[in-house]
């Protein structure tokens, strides 16, 4: 008999356990990752100028994403009559980086080395934040691969070269993206009028390579409007901050802005994107539970990542 108490073994039910991504495995070893996707944490909320609260964000989003484990065999999407990430999609969690608080260069090298070691597995890097500024390091961490674009969908432009004297805070990670040399541009969607983004930011960010769309110009344009947007087989980054989507389905972030998207607009345009181009990695960031009680924004921001992934290895190995 098991020492837990039942005779005919584990449900092993969502609530039950350690919460990793999805309940899929766990590696803690960075140097034996044996996957085609990871996922890493980085807690990190100090780069936010406003409410703290995203360093919970990996945390809230593991805990939600076990109520999508039912599906051991994948997930059967009728719409689409595909079975989405099926068992020999191997998705593992390797945990956090350390964070050391008040210091963001080490917390950030820390998230860096994490996203390194991803890649010399071999794997597709999947990072939960923390606030907008953990997209820095991961973008770093691409120093050594072939070039790509990066697709922020986002209520903010992030495009801010200094502030106060801060380089590496939530405001700026889009302005570091575009200075790095493997980056040859930036579709950036969502944006909307209440972007911390002065004038001149904007007249930056397009000198820099970048394409700005509105969440009314992404609608009328549609998510293959939007998609033909991107460079023509350009390798893809896609880095998707909570707060693009409407505050009425995603309370819990710290910079809400009202006007954004609804689910089906985003998910279209990811799986679009997924058809269209091979994406080398992505980042969520900016969940802040704390500010949800319902737990929808956690649990929306766990669908809509799970969803990517079976899109993008449909895409890889289709049939």
């Amino acid at each position: 008999m098991s020492t837990h108490g039942y005779e005919t073994g584990r449900l092993d039910l969502p609530f039950v356990g350690i919460s990793t991504f999805g309940k899929r495995p766990y590696v803690q070893d960075w140097d034996r990752i044996d996957a085609h996707a990871a996922v890493l944490g980085a807690p990190f909320d100090a780069g936010t100028q406003w409410r703290s609260g995203a360093r919970f964000g990996p945390r809230a989003v593991r805990e939600a994403s076990t109520l999508f484990s039912f599906g051991h065999a994948g997930a059967y999407d009728h719409e689409d009559d595909r079975t989405y990430l099926p068992g020999d999609v191997r998705i593992v969690d390797i945990g956090d980086a350390d964070i050391v608080h008040t210091d963001t260069e080490k917390s950030h090298a820390n998230i860096e080395t994490g996203v390194r070691s991803i890649l010399k597995a071999g794997a597709l890097p999947v990072v939960i934040g923390g606030d907008h500024s953990v997209n820095i390091p991961c973008i770093r961490a691409f120093d050594d691969q072939p070039p790509f674009h990066i697709l922020q969908i986002d209520a903010h432009l992030d495009f801010v070269d200094e502030r106060h004297g801060v380089r590496h805070g939530h405001g700026n990670p889009m302005r570091r993206a575009a200075e790095q040399a493997q980056v040859t541009g930036l579709t950036q969607v969502g944006i909307r009028n209440v972007s911390s983004t002065a004038r001149e930011g904007y007249e930056d960010a397009r000198r820099m390579g970048s394409d700005i769309l509105s969440v009314r110009q992404a609608r009328n344009l549609g998510p293959a409007g939007v998609a033909s947007r991107l460079p023509t087989g350009a390798r893809v980054y896609v880095t998707l901050d909570i707060d693009a989507f409407c505050p009425s389905i995603a309370p819990g972030t710290g910079t809400p802005s009202h006007g954004g998207f609804l689910y089906y607009e985003v998910l279209e345009l990811l799986q679009t994107i997924a058809r269209n181009h091979e994406v080398v990695g992505f980042d969520l960031v900016e969940v802040a539970p704390d500010y949800d009680p319902t737990g929808s924004t956690a649990i929306l921001a766990a669908q809509v990542m799970l969803n990517f992934l079976g899109f993008i290895f449909d895409a890889r190995c289709p049939g």
